[in-house]
């Protein structure tokens, strides 16, 4: 069960999501208010994923389609069969919701709330893969998830109408039930309706399609729609691809379409499973100290690349109209395995046409979909990436970034850390690099840290197993404020950043937006601090606490530890790179000083990758 239910606040390290008062963010050290939402999420014994904040309820769509394009990418083989294949592309769709969501009809059966579990259906199967990924027990992993977090469930509802209101201004989490249920008035120059921003988003090793769906679902409740997908690079613990007897979907056609192989053993069965891959010669080349496998990654991202753009042609066809099409193609039919009971039941793709921007899309990933995002960006000029606008990383693995000095960022950029990576030298100078890249090239571009927080602060993770997180990772911010933290961030990016016929006459977001001092606004640190700064061993992985037996034994020890950064006028957000560093020059007047590289006092450039980058950057500069 998570200790969240039933230690005290002192020993997590944070105060629970749950007894949170209302509060304004982001000058408020609390997460915003998330009451409950029904009796399954008051159950004090199993994991829990707190209500969305923004003005609108949340829908969730799943959909698995044939790829127009099959084929395998690279000569990588396990047991002589090639495993980075695009057969299908499997996606969750998250999207403002219409009035009273909850309680329409969802299903042709009955009128009903219907809610995604977060763990991956099938579970069992999910699990192992868990398990596989993670190299435990199969046993042991099924047990801890059934104790956890096997039915828990998204504060999000399957197949409702999307939202055809407009939100109120100023109201975001207050009193939320009453915020969700009234309409705003449309702009005076602008729709009856609301045009949503499009977001696509990428996950990391390990993550799945609702393993983010805090970060994605925020987004959609403030008036975005967001295709979150689940890749098939052997990236994730466990994914599975469907096969129908025969058509556009079936494995004879897409070995004829795309040359691709199925082993034998699976012809049973009518579908496939993707599995982690492991790197042939060092499986643990994700950690510090280790050489990157450069081979598999970088096929992993070209196959990635592709399923993004699949994806966005899918959702081309949904905003032209064409909803029915796309749903008829869809494999995640009711019986099928891996789909819910609901299918695309009650859905009017009617309702969607028109509904969504095709010409102004962000990007965004958290590790190796940082990764992912920021070679997307680079080949924008291409023209099966012209659509994308602006781009956000998440805690990025900066390790397999291919340098490219044909290739340059030419969009703004929002790059966030974690404490815990911003340690690791060579992938915070990785990020620098990459800020400064688009810098260099006149965008707006920031370099942040969140203090406090670990590699999965942005997933639900850290959420759903916060004494993992506190007992174990040392992470010192609360889970769910640092959700908010990301979340102000990037949509206070955006509103300064995407085109102007986006945003004018108006956004949904743009409603919501706290007034006041901006996080983005924040001098710029020149010298990166090293309080919570781990031993080599634990590089990347966890913070490091001085005292903390007693800072845990003494009540309100870290409420006091945050309130005293707060008089001392400091912030939860570090700003290492800003859009203000060009006109001053103090970006490369600090990386030339190397104050940071000081023993002691935070990253030094060492690896081998770090000297590729910077010939590589240096070359092109010239």
């Amino acid at each position: 069960m998570p200790s969240s239910s039933i230690f005290p606040d002192f020993v997590l390290g944070h105060p629970k999501h749950e007894k949170t008062r209302l509060s304004n963010a982001p000058k408020s050290k609390k997460p915003k208010a998330r009451p409950p939402r029904s009796i399954r999420d008051k159950v004090p014994f199993y994991g829990k994923l707190p209500k969305y904040t923004g003005p609108y309820e949340v829908g969730t769509i799943d959909l698995e389609v044939p790829a127009r394009e099959p084929r395998t990418f690279s000569d990588i083989t396990r047991q002589k069969i090639h495993v980075l294949a695009l057969e299908t592309v499997l996606m969750t769709i998250y999207y403002p919701a219409h009035i009273n969501a909850g309680v329409e009809v969802q299903t042709s059966a009955a009128k009903q709330k219907f809610r995604p579990t977060w763990l991956s259906r099938p579970r069992d199967l999910t699990s192992r893969g868990y398990a596989r990924f993670a190299t435990l027990p199969e046993r042991l992993t099924m047990l801890w998830f059934f104790c956890t977090t096997w039915f828990t469930k998204l504060p999000a509802y399957k197949n409702a109408r999307i939202a055809d209101h407009w939100p109120q201004h100023g109201r975001t989490s207050t009193h939320h039930h009453k915020t969700t249920r009234m309409k705003g008035a449309p702009p005076p120059d602008g729709p009856e309706k609301p045009k949503f921003p499009l977001i696509f988003f990428s996950h990391g090793l390990g993550g799945t399609r609702t393993a983010y769906s805090s970060v994605c679902g925020e987004f959609a409740s403030h008036g975005f729609v967001v295709v979150a997908l689940e890749h098939r690079d052997g990236s994730g613990p466990r994914s599975i691809i469907n096969h129908p007897d025969h058509g556009p979907g079936s494995r004879q056609e897409r070995e004829r379409k795309g040359n691709i192989e199925h082993r034998p053993e699976n012809l049973d069965r009518p579908y496939d499973m993707v599995d982690f891959v492991f790197p042939k010669h060092d499986k643990y080349d994700t950690t510090p100290g280790h050489r990157v496998d450069k081979e598999l990654r970088s096929a992993q991202i070209d196959l990635r690349l592709a399923e993004i753009h699949e994806a966005y042609l899918i959702m081309q066809d949904i905003c032209a109209g064409k909803g029915a099409d796309v749903a008829a193609n869809n494999l995640r039919l009711k019986g099928a395995i891996g789909a819910s009971k609901a299918g695309l039941d009650g859905i009017d793709w009617s309702y969607w046409t028109d509904r969504f921007h095709c010409d102004c899309v962000t990007m965004v990933g958290h590790s190796f979909g940082a990764t992912t995002t920021v070679e997307l960006l680079r080949q924008k000029t291409e023209d099966r990436f012209h659509y994308v606008t602006q781009g956000i990383v998440y805690d990025i693995w900066g390790m397999p970034v291919r340098p490219n000095p044909n290739h340059h960022i030419q969009v703004p950029l929002l790059g966030i850390n974690s404490e815990a990576f911003m340690y690791w030298a060579d992938n915070f100078n990785v990020a620098r690099n990459i800020t400064q890249e688009a810098l260099d090239a006149g965008q707006p571009a920031w370099l942040l840290t969140v203090r406090g927080t670990v590699h999965i602060s942005q997933s639900d993770f850290c959420i759903l197993y916060p004494h993992i997180a506190s007992l174990v990772l040392k992470m010192t911010a609360d889970p769910v404020r640092a959700i908010d933290l990301n979340l102000d961030l990037s949509l206070d990016f955006l509103s300064r950043v995407m085109p102007s016929h986006i945003l004018k006459p108006d956004q949904p977001f743009l409603r919501t937006l706290a007034e006041g001092k901006k996080l983005l606004d924040l001098p710029v640190l020149h010298d990166l601090p090293n309080e919570h700064q781990p031993d080599d061993k634990w590089m990347a992985i966890r913070l490091k606490i001085h005292h903390e037996g007693i800072k845990r034994i003494i009540p309100r020890s870290r409420k006091r530890y945050w309130e005293k950064l707060h008089k001392m006028g400091q912030e939860e957000v570090w700003v290492h790179l800003g859009p203000e560093c060009v006109t001053t020059g103090t970006c490369r007047t600090c990386a030339s000083r190397g104050k940071s590289q000081k023993s002691g006092q935070g990253p030094v450039q060492s690896s081998e990758e770090g000297d590729e980058w910077k010939s590589l950057s240096a070359k092109s500069d010239e």
